[in-house]
C-alpha cells in the first residue's frame, strides 16, 4: 500500500514565524470568530484584534470574510488603535493571507507575520481573548449576516472603548525554575487595563499616532466610571441582541 500525505501549500504572503515586540505596543494578533450557521444561514464574523503588549483591544464585525467586506472593517479597526501599528500576527487563514490586506498592511509599512506549523502559541493571546471576551459577551446564538453593520457601529461607540478603558486584564510575570522551565503567574498588582498599561510604560508617548494626545486619552478615560461604562455597554448591548433574535426590547 503506497501513502502519500497532503502537501502543503506554499503562500508568499506574510513571514511565517512569530513577532518580537521587545515591550513596544503596536504588534498586533488578530482572528475571525464566526457566529455559526443556523437553519442553513450564515451568521457574522468578528473581528478581533489584541495588542501583545497592552492588550488593547479592538473588536470589529463583518457580513462575510470576502475581501470586499473585511478590508474596510479591518483598516477601520487599525485606525481605532491609539498608538502606531508596527505588526500584523495571524493565522492562516485566506481570510487574511490574500493580496489585498497585504497591500493595504504594505502601504500602512506594517510587519506581515503568520504562525508557524504545530506551534499552537504563537496567536494563543487573541485565541484567548476570543472565549474570554467575545464569546463571554456576545454568545453563541445567531446572528444574521445582515446585521453585521450595527454590531460595527455597537463595537466602535461603546464595546471597544468598555473594553479598554475600564476592563482590567491580567499581565504574567514569568519566571524560570532550576530546571529551565517557565512559569506565569499573575499576581493582583499586574491586573490593569490597557490604557493603564499603556501609560506605565517607558516613554509610551512616543507611541502615540499624529493626533492622538494624552489629554485626549485621558479624557476618554474618565468620561464615564467603570460602574456606569459598563451599564451604557450592556444596555446597547441587550437592546441589539433583543433585535437580532426578534424579542421584545
Amino acid at each position: 500500500m503506497h501513502r502519500t500525505h497532503t502537501q502543503a501549500r506554499q503562500v508568499s504572503i506574510g513571514e511565517r514565524r512569530k513577532p518580537d515586540p521587545r515591550g513596544q505596543p503596536g504588534y498586533l494578533r488578530v482572528d475571525t470568530v464566526h457566529q455559526g450557521h443556523h437553519d442553513g444561514r450564515p451568521g457574522v464574523y468578528h473581528i478581533n484584534a489584541v495588542d501583545t503588549v497592552t492588550q488593547w483591544r479592538v473588536v470589529g464585525c463583518v457580513e462575510t470574510i470576502s475581501e470586499n467586506h473585511l478590508a474596510p472593517v479591518l483598516e477601520s479597526i487599525l485606525h481605532q488603535f491609539p498608538f502606531g501599528i508596527l505588526g500584523f500576527h495571524c493565522d492562516n487563514g485566506s481570510e487574511f493571507i490574500n493580496q489585498r490586506v497585504a497591500q493595504m498592511l504594505n502601504k500602512l509599512m506594517v510587519e506581515f507575520t503568520k504562525s508557524r506549523a504545530y506551534w499552537t502559541t504563537d496567536n494563543a493571546l487573541v485565541e484567548g481573548k476570543n472565549g474570554a471576551v467575545v464569546r463571554k459577551h456576545i454568545g453563541y446564538g445567531r446572528i444574521g449576516s445582515e446585521r453585521a453593520e450595527a454590531w460595527q457601529k455597537f463595537y466602535t461607540a461603546y464595546f471597544n472603548s468598555c473594553l479598554n478603558y475600564h476592563r482590567p486584564c491580567g499581565f504574567a510575570t514569568v519566571t524560570t525554575d532550576g530546571r529551565g522551565k517557565r512559569k506565569r503567574r499573575y499576581p493582583a498588582k499586574n491586573y490593569r487595563t490597557p490604557y493603564e498599561k499603556l501609560v506605565s510604560l517607558k516613554k509610551w508617548k512616543q507611541y502615540l499616532k499624529p493626533g492622538i494626545t494624552v489629554a485626549l486619552l485621558a479624557r476618554q478615560s474618565t468620561a464615564h466610571s467603570d460602574t456606569e461604562a459598563a451599564l451604557r455597554m450592556q444596555k446597547a448591548k441587550l437592546e441589539l441582541l433583543a433585535k437580532c433574535r426578534g424579542l421584545p426590547r
